[in-house]
């Protein structure tokens, strides 16, 4: 690009009061010829990113121009035919020691051609030059503030529709339109019999008392009443989705009519809020309904439900650790029996009521003939002793002896058989002795049996868990929900969160594209 030179304007000046006029030569730039600052001007209209004009910056420092802003950087470069946007790489920004860098300084260039019968003659005014930076400058600060107005009006923009005007809309809904909820609190503690008595068994019962004895039934009582069977339940006994379909309850918390149960169970999980501290074996629960009597209806359901499942939970070992002792008994008692009748019915037929008093009878009889037989035996041998013995005398003893050892011999063959129809006296007292034995082992097993049962039934005891309520449930007075404030505070909290995360991702990809 050429430059034009100055040329010279004449300019006829009145003096006043009959004085003859002046002529002055001022030097002024060729009209058609634009300014700096009409150049810089027309710059800033083309539209030149920050990222262009920064490189336009570096070039002209690497070329040795001393440029006000980035735009006159721009017109010198174009001035001198360098291409400002050009790229160049780190080794072009590094020169030799002794190089030579082109610019206002030191740089070689060729002469501009200009017109020979046009004399350039430097210019003198220096206001001009002054005036033109001034107002290059307060163009650049009127961008700048134009560009920050914007952007400041584009963000706020962008938080009204993505943060405030959200935020409004839900704080509306909450203190006008959401239906008011009531709640009733309660707590509840599972606890196991205490066991009797000390020793190992007291051992064994280390943690009994404590929330780690029922922490399993506590947790599966909290399942339980967060299940779809305790809702199915309450809904059969309640009226469960009857009541939050009701048309006064708020279009988004209102259940639809002949909901499925997977709804009303999303709605249960919502407004049924069991939790279980196994700290303190605790199970707190509160119960969220439209109608405050309803609210507490339901939560005295739940709770005997919970009471009902604790039993549950402990019932079959009972009851199995019990029917397994009865069992045992009634089994001992028939057995006790069948061993009595045994032995009476051998009682009846031997006619003997005990075998050891039939014995001994039986023994001192034959005791009695033998005691008698030896004093008939020794009276025989005095009658024999004498000269002449009466034989009437010694026949009669020795008859009598004779008799005695029959008698004697019919004892003995009673006592271990004989020719007697009904067996031996040692056979039938073996039966009867039997039989009692018998008799007396069923009821010696009858009485285990009945220890046993005691014992099964303490244990039992020991198994039961009791459901007892530390907080009993109260009809509220006053709704506990929409919590509106809380709530509002908290939508404005998220919906600030997800704005500055998608705001910082969007940022960190423009970024790395325009890298």
């Amino acid at each position: 690009m050429t430059t034009r030179p100055k040329v010279k304007k004449f300019r006829i000046r009145r003096k006043q009061d009959g004085e003859a006029p002046t002529v002055t030569a001022e030097a002024v730039d060729d009209p058609k010829e634009p300014s700096q600052a009409e150049q810089i001007a027309a710059i800033s209209k083309e539209g030149l990113t920050g990222r262009q004009l920064r490189m336009a910056r570096r070039v002209a420092l690497k070329n040795g121009f001393e440029a006000s802003s980035d735009y006159d950087a721009v017109r010198q470069l174009r001035a001198a035919g360098i291409d400002p946007f050009q790229r160049s790489s780190v080794l072009e920004l590094v020169k030799p020691d002794g190089a030579k860098v082109p610019g206002k300084r030191g740089r070689i260039l060729l002469p501009d051609t200009t017109a020979d019968e046009v004399i350039s003659l430097p210019s003198t005014n220096n206001q001009d030059a002054l005036n033109r930076n001034a107002a290059e400058i307060r163009q650049i600060q009127r961008d700048i503030a134009n560009r920050r107005k914007r952007k400041l009006a584009l963000l706020w923009t962008r938080l009204s529709v993505f943060i405030f005007l959200p935020t409004f809309l839900i704080g509306w809904y909450f203190y006008n339109i959401a239906t008011p909820m009531y709640a009733t609190n309660s707590e509840i503690v599972i606890q196991q019999a205490q066991p009797q008595g000390g020793g190992p068994q007291g051992l064994a019962t280390l943690f009994q008392g404590t929330s780690m004895a029922t922490q399993q039934d506590s947790i599966a009582v909290q399942s339980y009443l967060a299940s779809r069977e305790a809702m199915l339940r309450l809904d059969a006994d309640y009226n469960f989705k009857e009541h939050f379909s009701d048309p006064s309850i708020d279009a988004i918390q209102r259940l639809e009519e002949n909901a499925t149960n997977e709804q009303a169970f999303g709605l249960y999980s919502d407004h049924v809020k069991i939790s279980y501290d196994p700290t303190e074996g605790l199970i707190r629960m509160e119960v969220i309904a439209a109608d405050p009597v309803r609210s507490f209806e339901f939560s005295e359901a739940l709770i005997g439900y919970a009471e009902e499942q604790v039993d549950q939970l402990t019932g079959r070992l009972r009851e199995d650790q019990m029917r397994g002792a009865l069992q045992s008994y009634e089994e001992a008692e028939q057995r006790r029996a069948d061993a009595l009748a045994v032995w009476l019915a051998i009682q009846e037929d031997f006619d003997q009521i005990d075998s050891t008093s039939e014995t001994t009878a039986r023994m001192g009889q034959i005791n009695s003939l033998e005691t008698e037989k030896q004093r008939l035996e020794l009276v025989l041998q005095s009658r024999l002793n004498v000269d002449r013995p009466s034989q009437v005398q010694v026949q009669s003893l020795r008859a009598q002896i004779a008799n005695i050892d029959e008698a004697i011999q019919e004892q003995r063959a009673l006592l271990t058989g004989g020719d007697s129809l009904e067996g031996s006296l040692a056979a039938r007292n073996t039966q009867l002795r039997t039989a009692e034995e018998n008799y007396t082992f069923q009821t010696a097993m009858v009485q285990q049996a009945l220890t046993q049962m005691e014992t099964a039934r303490i244990e039992a005891n020991r198994q039961v868990r009791y459901l007892s309520q530390s907080v009993r449930p109260v009809i509220p007075d006053q709704a506990t929900y929409p919590r509106a404030f809380e709530n509002t505070i908290l939508a404005f909290l998220i919906l600030s969160g997800i704005y500055l995360m998608i705001s910082i991702t969007a940022s960190i990809l423009r970024e790395q594209v325009s890298s």
